[in-house]
């Protein structure tokens, strides 16, 4: 039996909560994040850990056994952090970070109050652009750290000198299609829709994505429209106009009637990875501020697969 030991904060925080919901908000992340991180544990342990009731979730005797486990863990790592880390020591100043919306705004901003109790020497100046610009920041130096998103069948691209590029998040892309465009009887054939393509902003791991996904489907017609924001490609797929390629963490917390959302074999994945230099004259804070953004990220867990 292997533990991934991450996944036991999860627990504690249910224990300790009473329910999946509060939990969540303890821990700044979305119910799904939560409820995913115990099914992943519960299957590594092979047995269940939580119940659900009309009142909230309550922890199996397994669960209990394996929360008093976790409970002395953070003990341990509490005490350990006290002797290492003398709060004067630790590194702080800004740390600059530029990256794109739904990373931003779902995975990261959550953090910041925990990490701003937790590292208060520690801040964040985060700048919202698009993949073009963010990359310019960094090579100028304008940025600490960059967010950025490849579709994974992309060719690795190779890296100037000092600047590394760290995997974060794999997230599977979907289709979004009007609703009623199948029952639930039909298989998803994507040549057979009948719909349209919405066209994306060109720059970015979106349009190599949909490039390659309309090639595989035999796609040869032009797209319609151009997006660069998920509100507008689910505003236009709810008007009839057409079907969208959509990475699952950029519709985590939208809603928008008239649309379904497809589970297609064959569309692979987004990854978003951190991009920054290393080495000399980099300061010991963005080494800091990256560990916590790999921390924060490895919450999210959409399957690892397709």
């Amino acid at each position: 039996m292997e533990i991934d030991p991450r996944r036991l904060r999860f627990l504690l925080a249910v224990a300790r909560s009473g329910g999946v919901l509060a939990a969540a908000d303890d821990l700044r992340v979305t119910p799904s994040a939560v409820s995913q991180q115990l099914a992943r544990l519960e299957a590594e342990v092979g047995r269940p850990l939580v119940r659900r009731t009309p009142t909230g979730t309550v922890l199996t005797d397994d669960g209990l056994a394996l929360a008093e486990a976790a409970e002395d863990v953070e003990k341990v790592l509490t005490e350990a952090r006290a002797r290492l880390v003398d709060d004067e020591d630790e590194p702080g100043g800004t740390v600059r970070v530029g990256g794109f919306h739904s990373f931003l705004s779902q995975v990261l901003l959550p953090q910041i109050p925990a990490w701003r109790e937790g590292h208060p020497r520690l801040r964040f100046e985060v700048v919202e652009s698009s993949e073009e610009e963010t990359l310019r920041m960094l090579r100028a130096r304008e940025l600490d750290i960059a967010i950025l998103e490849i579709d994974v069948e992309e060719t690795a691209r190779k890296l100037p000198a000092r600047l590394t590029e760290t995997p974060l998040l794999d997230e599977p892309w979907k289709v979004v299609v009007p609703a009623g465009t199948i029952t639930a009887e039909d298989s998803v054939d994507l040549s057979r829709l009948g719909l349209p393509w919405l066209g994306v902003d060109p720059d970015g791991a979106w349009a190599s994505a949909l490039k390659r996904v309309r090639r595989a489907a035999g796609s040869d017609t032009p797209t319609i429209h151009r997006y660069a924001e998920t509100r507008t490609a689910l505003a236009l797929v709810a008007a009839g106009e057409g079907m969208a390629l959509v990475p699952s963490l950029a519709l985590e917390g939208i809603t928008q009637e008239g649309i379904e959302t497809l589970d297609v074999p064959g569309l692979g994945q987004r990854r978003i990875v951190l991009r920054r230099y290393e080495g000399r004259g980099v300061p010991k804070v963005v080494d800091l501020a990256a560990g916590l953004i790999r921390e924060a990220a490895s919450a999210w867990d959409f399957g690892g697969g397709e």
